[in-house]
């Protein structure tokens, strides 16, 4: 999806008059986290050269967009400059969820990787991602989507470190890695993600996630946090069922073959750029628990259960560990499953249109400041897409309150 597709609901001067006053309002937005005027000017001269036409956003070519001689200036808002990008990811989250929330959101988690040469730059090594689909040089980065019937914004980030990286003191050094980051692994950065969320009042209902954060402390999180969640597992991921009329015990797969055709149902995971994304489904409860059984502070029941995913082309199966309010239909199920298809279009199109993949730096802060500059110039484009296609004669609240903003 490029950028054109985004504001397609609008008419061209209406949608000059958004991107405006927009990007005014949020240069005023992060103007705070700099302390000098001209930092922040170049902050602002960053952005503007993410959301340029450009199709590389290197250093030189902000640079010279931005009528700088050098790229110097544009380099040191991701390295020497003096700014918190922890700060800039808050503003990102809020500033998105004036115009995306919704209670009924669904936040999907998800890595993606950064190739990269040699082995200066911040968490780089060989290491599987998905990007390339296979083992290469690279950086992971893990991140959180917030998707909701809206649209949809990266509302938050983390650099992976291998043990190779965090079991070397030097090395964390030259790359200027703060001292207290430990080896976490990907689960567990998205664990705090979600825990970062629900401490900020993120409104959301569901996570939906791979199998790479299928199991564990994130399920046990999002229970007591009174969130339901569809978690893809390995097809050796063993299941067993209590309480219930049907008696279910085994690895997933082996539940899913043993299963009569008649338990399946064809159903729209959501619209892809082909159409309907349609796939024989399947869903078993589990077992029902009250709120109380895992010392949850609301009340309740929740069902647990086991959904399967089967290609219609060949036949190939996919497996989810889920929970959900007890009663919530199959179909509520494989929406929210399908809501992960939009980390990947965000992927893609951060990297394509908006160069988050184009970190020219090797350190920490650098990696974190750029994609969170990223972040911004994305929430930017999901906000006016939203906001060309809602009618003229119902702004949003937050349309009305950025008007007569000015960017500083």
């Amino acid at each position: 999806m490029n950028r054109r597709s985004w504001m397609a609901g609008a008419s061209v001067e209406a949608t000059l008059e958004l991107w405006a006053s927009s990007l005014r309002e949020v240069k005023a937005r992060m103007r705070p986290l700099f302390t000098q005027e001209r930092v922040a000017a170049s902050a602002g001269q960053f952005l503007d050269g993410l959301l340029g036409e450009e199709r590389r956003k290197t250093g030189w070519m902000r640079a010279e967009a931005a009528g700088d001689p050098g790229p110097w200036r544009q380099q040191a808002i991701l390295g020497r400059g003096c700014w918190d990008a922890d700060s800039l990811r808050d503003i990102v989250r809020d500033y998105a969820l004036e115009t995306l929330a919704d209670p009924d959101v669904v936040l999907v988690l998800d890595e993606t990787g950064f190739l990269k040469q040699g082995k200066a730059s911040c968490g780089v090594g060989r290491q599987y991602t998905g990007s390339a689909g296979k083992i290469t040089n690279c950086q992971i980065g893990v991140f959180a989507s917030y998707v909701s019937r809206h649209g949809h914004a990266f509302i938050d980030r983390a650099l992976y470190l291998p043990k190779a990286w965090t079991d070397d003191r030097d090395r964390l050094l030259a790359a200027h890695v703060p001292e207290s980051v430990h080896f976490a692994t990907k689960p567990a950065l998205a664990l705090t993600m979600i825990e970062r969320a629900v401490a900020s009042n993120v409104p959301f209902s569901w996570v939906a996630a791979d199998s790479v954060y299928g199991v564990g402390d994130i399920e046990m999180a999002l229970k007591r946090a009174a969130k339901g969640y569809v978690l893809g597992v390995n097809a050796n991921h063993s299941f067993r069922s209590w309480g219930k009329p049907l008696a279910v015990a085994g690895t997933a797969k082996d539940i899913a073959e043993a299963l009569h055709e008649n338990a399946w149902r064809r159903l729209s995971a959501g619209e892809g750029t082909k159409g309907a994304r349609l796939h024989d489904w399947a869903y078993l409860d589990l077992a029902d628990l009250d709120a109380d059984d895992f010392n949850a502070a609301f009340a309740g029941v929740w069902t647990r259960g086991l959904l399967i995913r089967r290609n219609i082309a060949d036949g190939d199966l996919a497996f989810f560990s889920t929970w959900c309010p007890v009663g919530t239909p199959l179909e509520k199920l494989v929406t929210v499953e399908g809501h992960r298809w939009a980390i990947e279009d965000s992927f893609e199109t951060a990297k394509n249109e908006f160069g988050l993949d184009h970190n020219e730096t090797r350190s920490w802060h650098g990696w974190h400041r750029h994609v969170s500059l990223v972040m911004l110039a994305f929430a930017m484009m999901a906000i006016i897409r939203n906001r060309a296609n809602t009618r003229p004669s119902d702004p949003p609240k937050t349309m009305r309150s950025a008007r007569g903003k000015t960017a500083n």
